[in-house]
Formats: structure tokens, sequence, C-alpha cells
């Protein structure tokens, strides 16, 4: 075998078919090698290890076959290796400063071996940017050596713990919101909820619903009278009345209204915040009931106020937990279904001195954590971004570089190493060769005598020919040559158009031998092909295709080849 391809490649009339300056580019000095350094006196001279010419040939070659077909974007080169970095997971945790949340996934892993890689920071230090194609990255200020700078970085998960919107001056972050729902990041709770969120009124109509549902008894909502604008605070409330400005957070812009006159003086302050009013009945509550759920925990807790202040949040106030009654789990539990379900919520109420309980609030995942078991809720909640993690990102798929159609093309097969079929693989190779070996033959045969009938340059058109039926046998390479060359000529007049099932090699003899009746006429000249020429139309589909590429693309296909035709010159140079 290794003495056909000698015999192939200082073939004489192959030699004399080179296109010009093919020699000359494989006697480009090659950079001198500094010598090795002698060894010590000491030094025992072990001799080296000689190379196995047999593996390194069809390695060598095989590489050489693939990166020239991955060039000419016949098919895709492979992906590079990820880095050992990359082992790692992002996660972004949009929290205060005040909970370090990186302590808490410290040695957390998801999908097996990646670790978790926590980036936290406020709104306020964050921005993105989307495309439409799946592609993001957010930038993030960090402060370094006291100067504020920007670092750019691609999460994989969100973890949210901040309230996305507040009327206050610089709280209105639904940009950042719209451009991570763009993106198609994951989140927790998701994004879609925690857009919703950021109109209380919009979350009470969400309220109204349940309560429509359920009725009075099960689910006791407070009564609530929705102003768009000032304009419409018009109707006389039963006093005494809380009116809620806007959508605020922590007790701000809540108002407690005695009287009409005072609720006229509202209604001018509403008129300049230019913003929607919700006015309620103020309750005499003797405690307020806070339920949370965090995945599938759940927590209930009474807060009663000692400064005497309406507002329990405000002022001292005594906390604890209480046992968690399936009325309180009914509650939450129906409110962690709107907007598609929410992982972590909580709902508040108040009871009254009157002994019985009213529904007014549910907040979302950023809802802050109260009582002695904050630990534990923020591990909860760690758990949680884990367990979501290894559900939602296993599935995420994972985005390629589109390829163009022209490698959709059936000539693919051509280049495959794998395939065993005797018409994919050269006539002089075995079908019973490894893929490295096929690969040579494939390079060698390119326009050659042994060209099979798929990588044909597009200006020949070959006539058909049927297979006998039954074992096919590899042919010898003269018969490969001799039936190449007839096939390869140009038609002649007169010749037969049809073909029966006679076995091929008797068609192609009566195909190479010229009618009698036919007068002599002399076959026209048809160029031979050389070795780079061959290269060149093998790995094109077609002409206007293959030049569709820009100057610099040519080439580097040019030096690819250079180099492929420098890798047979010293593999098998004597």
């Amino acid at each position: 075998m290794m003495n056909f391809l000698r015999r192939r490649l200082s073939d004489s009339s192959f030699i004399a078919n080179l296109p010009n300056g093919y020699m000359t580019d494989l006697q480009r000095p090659e950079p001198q090698q500094p010598p090795p350094p002698p060894p010590g006196p000491g030094a025992a001279s072990a001799p080296a290890p000689a190379p196995s010419v047999g593996s390194s040939f069809f390695s060598s070659l095989s590489q050489a076959v693939k990166q020239t077909a991955a060039s000419a974007g016949l098919v895709d080169a492979p992906a590079p290796a990820p880095a050992a970095a990359r082992k790692a997971k992002v996660l972004l945790v949009v929290d205060e400063p005040h909970t370090d949340w990186t302590k808490c996934f410290r040695g957390k892993k998801v999908l097996g071996d990646y670790d978790i890689k926590v980036e936290q920071a406020e709104f306020s230090e964050l921005n993105l940017v989307a495309h439409a194609d799946g592609t993001y990255a957010v930038d993030m200020q960090v402060l370094r050596n006291g100067t504020k700078v920007v670092r750019s970085f691609r999460p994989d998960f969100v973890l949210i713990r901040q309230h996305a919107f507040g009327m206050a001056e610089n709280e209105d972050f639904r940009h950042l919101i719209i451009g991570m729902q763009y993106a198609g990041l994951p989140s927790i709770n998701s994004l879609e909820s925690i857009y919703n969120f950021c109109d209380k009124p919009w979350v009470f109509a969400q309220l109204v619903a349940v309560y429509k549902t359920l009725g009075g008894e099960k689910f006791p909502l407070i009564e609530q009278t929705y102003y768009p604008n000032h304009r419409e605070m018009l109707t006389l409330p039963t006093f005494p009345v809380v009116v809620k400005i806007g959508h605020a957070h922590s007790g701000m812009g809540k108002v407690k209204v005695e009287n009409h006159y005072d609720f006229q003086d509202i209604a001018s302050v509403v008129a300049l915040t230019q913003t929607y009013a919700t006015a309620e009945p103020f309750i005499d509550a003797k405690y307020d009931i806070r339920v949370q759920k965090i995945g599938t925990n759940y927590k209930a807790y009474m807060r009663t106020s000692i400064s005497g202040n309406w507002k329990t949040n405000t002022g001292s106030a005594m906390l604890e937990q209480i046992a968690m009654s399936d009325r309180y789990k009914l509650w939450v539990d129906t409110c962690s279904e709107m907007f598609g379900g929410l992982d972590i919520c909580a709902v508040k109420a108040v009871h009254g001195k009157d002994g019985k309980d009213y529904i007014f609030e549910v907040m979302d995942c950023s809802m802050p954590l109260i009582g002695e078991h904050q630990a534990e809720d923020r591990q909860l909640i760690t758990e949680l971004v884990v367990s979501k993690m290894n559900q939602l990102l296993s599935r995420t798929p994972v985005l390629s570089p589109q390829r163009p159609l022209t490698t959709q093309q059936p000539q693919l097969g051509l280049l495959a190493p794998s395939s065993t079929d005797a018409l994919q693989c050269p006539a002089l190779c075995p079908l019973d060769a490894p893929p490295e070996l096929r690969d040579v033959f494939l390079v060698l045969n390119l326009g050659g005598p042994g060209q099979p009938q798929g990588m044909q340059p597009p200006g020949k058109v070959l006539p058909p020919r049927r297979l006998p039926p039954g074992p096919s046998v590899p042919p010898s390479s003269s018969s490969s040559s001799s039936s190449s060359s007839s096939s390869s000529a140009p038609p002649r007049p007169g010749g037969p158009t049809t073909h029966g099932d006679a076995p091929s090699s008797s068609s192609s003899l009566a195909e190479a031998q010229p009618p009698p009746a036919a007068p002599p006429q002399k076959p026209q000249p048809h160029p031979q092909l050389n070795k780079s020429q061959s290269l060149t139309n093998a790995f094109s589909f077609s002409e206007s295709s293959f030049f569709r590429s820009s100057a610099s693309e040519d080439e580097a296909k040019a030096e690819t080849i250079r180099s492929l035709r420098k890798s047979f010159a010293s593999l098998f140079s004597d």
C-alpha cells in the first residue's frame, strides 16, 4: 500500500501535470531549529524513541484533510474545547449588599459538576444589552481601588430579591426586567410575574379574581376603591380610610384620612404626583399576619405594634411565629398560582379587633425576610435556586452559529470518514480500510484516475452507469484507470444513448470502442486537471458559490492547500 502511494506521487506524468509554482512552494526553506544541547559528561545517552511512521502519517494527513474541508465550508469546524474556568454557572443575585449570597452558594453544584459563581449587585449598578438571537451581556459597576469600573459577564440564572419598581426617585428598573426577558434568562420568580408586580393595583385585581372564586369566607379580601387619577376622587367613602398613592413599599405613600376635608387635600396631592391612588377602609387591627411560602416551606408570623402607631411596620413592634393553619395555607397556595406561578411569595393580612381577618396585599420574591429564622429562609432560597437551575438549565439550548445552506448538499457524505459505501470511497481504497486511510485515498484521488463519480468537477458530466447485481469486487488500479479515462472522454456523436443491464466491464469496453459506421473524428482535447484545480473543484459545490467569498478567504484556502502539498512531499520523499 505504501509502495503504491510512493509510485503515485513520484509518477512522471503526475509531476508534469502539477501547476506552476508547486515545487517552488515545497522548496521554501523551513526555519532552522536550534541544535539540541550536548549531554553532560555524566548523563547516559539514551536512544530517542522512533516515532511510529504509519500512525503519524495517517494522523497528519487525516488532519490535513479535515482542515481543508472545514476551510472550504463543507463541514462544521470542530468546536474549541471549553476552558476549565467555564465549568461554572453564573448566578446573578439582585439584592442589597447587607446579605452576602456568595456564602450561601459556596460549595453548591448544579448539573453534576458545575460550580455556582455568584455575581451580586443592586439594580442601580446593572445594565445590559440583549439581541434577538439570544446573545446578551450584563454590565456591572464594581469598585476597584476606590474607582468605579464596569465589568461584563453572561449570567445563566437570576435571583431577584429587590423591588424592580418604585415611584421614588431612581427606582424604576422595569427596563432591566424587560431586557432580561428579551435575553430569555431564567429567574426566580419568573420575569413575567416580577413585571406584573410592578403595580400593586394590578396585583390586587388578581386578588379580586381569587375572592370571586373562593368567596369571602375562605378568602377574606378587604374592600378597596381604585382611582386612576385625582379627577375621579369625588366619591366620598366611609371614613376613616387609608389612601395609598401610587406604587410604593415599606409604608411609603400611605395616609390615614379621617374626614372628607382631609380627603380633598389628599386628592390635590395625587394631582401633583400624576398617578393613580386607592382607598380602603381603616381597620383597627389587633395584629398583623404574614404567611410566607418559599418553595414547599411555609411559615406564619404575627406582628403586634408596641408604640401604638397604626402602621405596625413603623416604630416598635413585637414579632412572633405562629402555627400554620389550613386557612393560612389556602391563602398562600392560592396566591402562589398567580401569573404562572410564584416560587417565593407572602400574603399580608390584618386581624381586626372585631375578630375578622382582612387580606390586603401579596408580595413576591422581593419580600423581606423577618423573624429569627432568616438564616434558614436564606438556605431555603438557596436550595430552591439550585433546584431550579438543575431543572431549567438542562433544557436550555446551546446556541451554535448558523452554517450556510450550501453545507446541506448530499456531497457531504463524500467526506464522512465513517462511511463504507463503495461509491463514496475512491476506487483504489479497500472497503474495510480504516477511516484515516479512506481520507488519504480521498485526497490522493481528487482529479486523478481513481476519482469517484460524486466528486467530479462542475465541468465534467459522466454518462450514467449501472452496477451489476451481486457482491461488489474492488477493481484493480489498471481497470479503474482505464474506466475513468474512457468515461471522462466527451461523448461521440452517433454513440449509444441507452444502457442495458449488462455487466459494467463489458459496457465499459463497448463504450470505449467507437462505432464502425461513424467517421473517424478527432476527439476534442480536454485539459488535464492538476492537483490544485482538482482540490479546488472537489471542495466547491458550484463555481458561483465558491467564488462568492472574499479575497482574504481565497488566500487562506490557497495557503491550506499549499500546506497539504508540503505534507505529501515530506511524507513520501525517499
